[in-house]
């Protein structure tokens, strides 16, 4: 079996022109000339990649990689091999970050899985679509009655548009996702199986049964945003379902209605949000954490992973459990059982060691 490289490099760039874009000191007479065309690993890199070094517990790899030009800090510099080049930034993964995506730009978002230019039979697109010039169907792509699609987006194989659905310009929406019920801005991408503008989860509980509550809101992103595969986003009931510029959500994500993510927040994996819930600017969640519903999480709050938000969190806390507490409260309290538990720890009796012998034993 043949093993193609998905990610192809192309021409490069000089450590010149590295430096330049990251603005990193080049180190003991690293030669400016140099072409940098990959980047991985410091234990994979190779003569013609890029790499960084930025924790002692790499030291060993660092002492032995074959990199062509490694970004470090300056404490570390010693630890990097002399053939390889070298290069100073207080912030060297940040630095590597960017000039990977100058050598990567089509790993920035999904691609068109079925390669080809100009239309594309097997795909269903309503008469009165609006489709600007420069959008890419894939086959099996279903574009609903007055949809918008702006120019430079992709749609992925066998995704569904829904009626009145607007998609800004240079969007990326993945294979089999579902959008309805929403307006979505520019440069998002949405990846394979997400679902937007579903109904949300709104029932009331009576005598006579449970009663479907109408959901009648929409679902608004803006620009930047870019949200994991398998996600859901619930349109609104009664208000509408938004999320802000710039946030970034992961795989399996559950928001639900009337939720309000703000600007550039970060969403783990298996994070629920129940409904009416609003997110402030710049909060980061941890992956399988969970929101009760009708809660406000303040600006740059940090959430610690499987934790559970049962009420209020202020601006710039950090917390941590279930129910969620303060960081520092919630590793005091692991302290104290800790300690009670090594207090009351009872030696286990004769019974409940069968390795040692009982006295009715004729041994």
């Amino acid at each position: 079996m043949s093993a193609p490289h998905f990610h192809l490099p192309g021409s490069g760039l000089t450590v010149s022109e590295i430096a330049a874009l990251t603005g990193a000191v080049p180190q003991r007479n690293t030669a400016l000339d140099r072409r940098i065309t990959g980047v991985a690993a410091l234990d994979r890199a190779g003569p013609s990649d890029l790499t960084f070094f930025d924790r002692a517990a790499h030291i060993r790899d660092a002492e032995t990689t074959d990199a062509g030009l490694c970004f470090t800090l300056e404490r570390f510099a010693a630890h990097v091999p002399a053939h390889v080049g070298l290069m100073i930034n207080r912030q060297p993964y940040r630095a590597f970050v960017e000039v990977a995506c100058k050598l990567f730009p089509n790993a920035l978002r999904p691609s068109s899985l079925y390669e080809m230019s100009g239309p594309v039979s097997g795909t269903f697109v309503h008469p009165t679509a609006r489709i600007e010039t420069g959008v890419r169907l894939d086959p099996g792509v279903v574009i609903g009655a007055r949809a918008e699609i702006g120019a430079g987006t992709l749609i992925g194989p066998t995704a569904v548009i829904g009626p009145d659905v607007r998609i800004g310009r240079d969007c990326a929406i993945g294979a089999s996702s579902t959008i309805t019920h929403s307006l979505i801005g520019d440069r998002v991408t949405v990846h394979p199986g997400v679902r937007i503008g579903q109904d949300g989860f709104g029932f009331v509980p009576g005598p006579g049964g449970i009663r479907k509550v109408p959901q009648l809101g929409r679902v608004i992103i803006q620009d930047d945003v870019e949200i994991g595969a398998n996600s859901t986003v619930d349109r609104g009931s009664i208000r509408d379902t938004i999320i802000r510029e710039g946030t970034k959500i992961d795989n399996l994500v559950q928001i639900g209605h009337n939720v309000v993510i703000g600007r550039s927040c970060l969403l783990a994996g298996g994070t629920g949000i129940s409904g009416s819930v609003t997110i402030e600017d710049f909060v980061m969640m941890g992956g399988a954490s969970g929101v009760a519903d009708n809660l406000t999480i303040g600006e740059g709050a940090q959430i610690g992973a499987q934790s559970g938000i049962l009420n209020h969190v202020p601006a710039g806390s950090k917390v941590f459990g279930t129910p969620a507490r303060p960081v520092r409260a919630f590793f005091r309290e692991l302290a104290v059982l800790k300690r009670l538990a090594e207090k009351h720890r009872v030696a286990p009796s004769r019974e409940q060691r069968p390795d040692v012998p009982g006295t009715d034993d004729p041994t």
